[in-house]
């Protein structure tokens, strides 16, 4: 039994029994092996949600070094990215719907870049922020399916295609419809998506009106925005990498269902 640090990020022992076979890429009693994997899940976590830096890890969590080297095979494998795949299908069944949905939201957010991920980063006009953008695909639930980091100059636009295509992928071609906003308008988007076979569906706001506006459809992304804001390592994007900013986003949502406790539907 792996020792306890006692944070209240730490993995319970009914969610470690879900989340351990995609995480135990070499069986745990490897002789290689120095620290308990739970141990290096639960400093993994303790990162992502309080936003500290590696270096900076409690001296009773595994030592940092150990910690990066594991995360980036889980990061490299996209063990998180399968977790949440898996994870997405549950909830949905448990809330009475289809395992994989046929439809879905594209949005982005622009996350302030730092000296670590600066020369990614890129300047946000409509926001007149410099960092990055992370573009995302969720259902209807809010649950995440896809994301795709970019600098965050390039145009939301410009990454129909490549949600599309993932979002494709991994409910096995069953989407039929996704929502945006008007930043999403234009032959090219339209195309982008069409050749995936999905509708893209823009809502607009009403005439007139100026200010935010709560739309049909679109606040379910702003919420799951809003759900990723919890975890402090997200809230700037400190990454020199952004496969690790986009891997991050999946064991933040990950997270947030294995809290829910969803993946006791596959206890006997």
């Amino acid at each position: 039994m792996a020792q306890q640090s006692g944070y209240p990020s730490d993995v319970s022992d009914t969610e470690w029994m879900f989340v351990a076979p995609y995480l135990a890429l070499v069986r745990e009693e490897a002789p290689q092996r120095e620290h308990a994997l739970r141990d290096v899940f639960n400093a993994l976590r303790y990162l992502v949600k309080t936003g500290c830096g590696w270096r900076y890890l409690p001296h009773d969590l595994p030592p940092w070094a150990a910690v990066y080297q594991q995360w980036a095979r889980w990061r490299d494998n996209r063990c998180f990215e399968h977790m949440m795949a898996d994870l997405r299908e549950l909830a949905r069944v448990l809330a009475g719907r289809e395992a994989e949905p046929t439809a879905v939201i594209l949005d982005s957010r622009t996350v302030q870049s730092t000296p670590e991920s600066g020369a990614r980063a890129g300047y946000d006009g409509a926001k007149r922020r410099k960092g990055s953008k992370v573009h995302v695909a969720v259902d209807t639930l809010g649950h995440l399916l896809a994301a795709v980091v970019t600098p965050a100059n390039e145009s939301d636009r410009g990454q129909v295609e490549a949600l599309c295509q993932r979002v494709q992928q991994v409910t096995g071609q069953k989407v039929q419809v996704a929502y945006v906003d008007q930043g999403y308008t234009g032959e090219a988007a339209e195309y982008a998506a069409a050749v995936h076979d999905i509708d893209l569906r823009v809502i607009a706001k009403p005439a007139g009106q100026t200010g935010f506006v709560l739309l049909p459809r679109r606040w379910v992304v702003e919420r799951s925005f809003g759900w990723a804001a919890r975890f402090r390592r997200l809230a700037r994007d400190y990454e020199r990498l952004a496969l690790t900013m986009q891997q991050f986003h999946f064991l933040a949502f990950a997270t947030l269902l294995l809290a829910k406790g969803v993946f006791r539907a596959t206890s006997p």
